[in-house]
């Protein structure tokens, strides 16, 4: 493995760099999930195979690839790990889309909105199900532990997501508080696997955990930035999808806060109601409040907290690797 000294420049600076880093492992990774994903069923090879491969960033199985090279692992596991979970992500948007009446994501048709809501359902179940199958091969109750708690964990944030739906006293830490649960904790479960696999000190493991969360978190916060802010052809979805679904953001808590009575009053409105006939109001409120700019910077805060918690990591390309992670997840437009 490559060392440098504290005060040598990164030598992986961009996420280009990054994933051609990881090129060989991830390679590997994806040959797994496709014999992984196979079925008698035919349905569940169509539906199962159309939403794996319709573009995602594998950051969360990347993750998992970068922290066990973090620390020296030279096994294997890290492959099956990382395919794990990426099943458990892909069964989440699975039913996520259901639950949203969703009909695109990542620029494609939802997969409810091509075979229905049932299929949907039921193969999301499959995805949930071979991840767990694959857990109990790693023959190892720490990771089962990790896995099991954070499919747990996602849940309960799926449900906190839907009460909080058309509430508008949705408060900042209740928001926070889904994103924790709903899209940080397979972070951070990805994150400490590759620790647990090498064999660090339970503070390492801990601290790696951390990262997974932080960087979970501003990728979240980055992700309701561009819900506002980018274009459709970059995001895979339409502007104002998150209002149009009820869904109470920061970037729309904070509006609420800062905006004038007016302001407050159409947001209210627009987030109980959900559609997108306030978009254009909401938006102009928005941006005349600097919210924005606002959950931009929580979200940079958090992708520092993330590069904090590396301080323990042995110096490597892929401890850089982690590091530019964290700074892509904030600087990216997509």
């Amino acid at each position: 493995m490559m060392h440098k000294t504290a005060n040598q420049p990164r030598a992986i600076l961009d996420i280009d760099a990054v994933n051609k880093l990881a090129q060989e492992d991830m390679a590997t990774v994806n040959l797994l999930i496709k014999k992984r994903l196979h079925s008698d069923v035919v349905l569940v090879n169509q539906l199962s195979g159309y939403i794996i491969n319709s573009g995602g960033k594998r950051l969360r199985p990347l993750l998992v690839l970068l922290s066990a090279r973090a620390f020296g692992y030279a096994g294997e596991q890290h492959f099956d790990l990382a395919a794990v979970v990426e099943f458990i992500h892909t069964a989440t948007l699975l039913h996520d889309d259901v639950v949203d009446a969703s009909d695109r994501r990542r620029g494609n048709e939802t997969a409810n909105a091509r075979w229905g809501n049932e299929a949907a359902v039921l193969v999301g179940d499959f995805l949930y199900s071979r991840a767990f199958q694959m857990m109990v091969e790693s023959d190892s109750m720490h990771v089962m532990q990790i896995l099991a708690d954070a499919t747990n964990v996602i849940a309960e944030g799926e449900v906190m997501q839907l009460l909080n739906c058309n509430d508008p006293d949705t408060t900042e830490q209740r928001y926070l508080d889904v994103i924790h649960c709903k899209t940080a904790k397979l972070f951070e479960a990805a994150a400490q696997l590759g620790a647990v696999l090498s064999n660090t000190p339970a503070e390492v493991g801990q601290n790696m955990a951390r990262y997974g969360m932080h960087l979970g978190t501003a990728f979240q916060l980055i992700d309701d930035v561009l819900d506002y802010s980018a274009s459709s052809d970059k995001i895979g979805k339409n502007i104002g999808d998150d209002l149009a679904e009820g869904k109470p953001t920061l970037p729309l808590i904070r509006a609420m806060q800062q905006g004038t009575v007016e302001q407050s009053s159409i947001i209210r409105q627009a987030i109980e109601e959900g559609g997108r006939e306030h978009i254009r109001a909401v938006t102009a409120a928005i941006e005349s409040t600097d919210a924005i700019a606002y959950t931009a910077r929580k979200a940079r805060e958090e992708a520092d907290k993330a590069i904090h918690c590396l301080h323990d990591i042995p110096p490597s390309i892929y401890a850089d690797a982690l590091k530019t992670l964290a700074d892509f997840s904030v600087s990216r437009s997509f």
